[in-house]
């Protein structure tokens, strides 16, 4: 069934606040994915030249000091960390497809959960409460956040299995629903280059919308494009470094419902995921259309 939530701030001074209003609407979706959960958020964005990386091993006590000390040898540039449970955001000056060969040849056992100038993708098997508390995303700020609930019904409850997904730098994708071509366009994707960590038709999508973006598509292009290229039933919610959006396929039989004010826009798979956010009794609200691109993006941030 899964659960997913998106929140937008339209106000840069809104950012303290994020996590919080955040960590509510995904919450609140526990009922419909209680065995696993993720986030991405947009926080603070690194210098020019940098990236930030987001990684995940399964090992509380497992030692991202040697990852620190290989990376700074092996680039020969300055890397910090900072833990977060399984999870650690390194920030350094390198390339990514370097620092992608440089993990998978040094240290197999991590995975790369997301990649990027700003976003930060977390994720776990266990309830969503748990998810959140672990990771103190109350405490977290930024511009914009996108989550998801899982329910797995086709597959193994495992953290890499969770959503969001992210494939590109800076994009990440939750998705409710289901792909029926997701795996030719696998093979597809992985020709150009795509690289793909799980068997989740999920991933693909994202995958598919990095590959548009590449080719130099806007995200409201690229999703103009998945309406055509891909087949299934979903609603997806996007991230991008500066931009958030929402698609529902041409039959739209998964629910959504959006909101907006003057200081966000929000999505979420159920209306009660919105009652905690403020304003919202005065807020514009609508169920988005089938086959409809709904986007924002930094340009609409005071």
């Amino acid at each position: 069934m899964c659960g997913i939530v998106g929140l937008f701030l339209k106000k840069k001074s809104q950012a303290p606040r994020l996590g919080a209003l955040f960590s509510d609407m995904l919450g609140c979706m526990a009922s419909r994915g209680p065995d696993s959960a993720g986030f991405a958020i947009y926080g603070a964005t690194v210098p020019a030249g940098s990236l930030k990386l987001t990684l995940q091993h399964p090992d509380l006590a497992f030692s991202w000091e040697s990852i620190t000390a290989d990376l700074e040898r092996h680039f020969r540039t300055t890397v910090t960390h900072a833990v977060n449970s399984t999870h650690a955001v390194f920030v350094l000056r390198a390339g990514e497809a370097a620092i992608r060969r440089r993990l998978r040849e040094a240290f197999p056992g991590v995975k790369i959960m997301s990649l990027g100038r700003r976003i930060e993708i977390m994720k776990e098997v266990g309830s969503p409460a748990s998810v959140l508390d672990r990771f103190q995303v109350r405490r977290m700020r930024g511009s914009h956040a996108i989550g998801h609930t899982r329910m797995a019904t086709e597959s193994a409850v495992t953290t890499a299995g969770s959503h969001p997904f992210s494939t590109g730098q800076d994009l990440c994708l939750v998705h409710n629903g289901s792909l029926s071509n997701h795996n030719r366009l696998r093979e597809q994707l992985r020709r150009e280059g795509i690289e793909f960590q799980t068997d989740n038709d999920s991933e693909v999508a994202a995958g598919y919308l990095s590959s548009r973006l590449r080719r130099g598509d806007t995200l409201a292009g690229a999703l103009q494009h998945a309406l055509q290229d891909l087949d299934g039933f979903y609603t997806f919610t996007i991230g991008t470094r500066d931009g958030f959006a929402v698609l529902r396929d041409p039959v739209a039989c998964k629910p959504a419902v959006m909101a907006e004010t003057p200081d966000y826009v929000a999505m979420a798979s159920e209306y009660r995921s919105l009652t905690s956010l403020p304003g919202i009794e005065k807020a514009k609200l609508w169920e988005p259309e089938p086959a409809t691109v709904y986007s924002w993006n930094a340009q609409t941030r005071e």
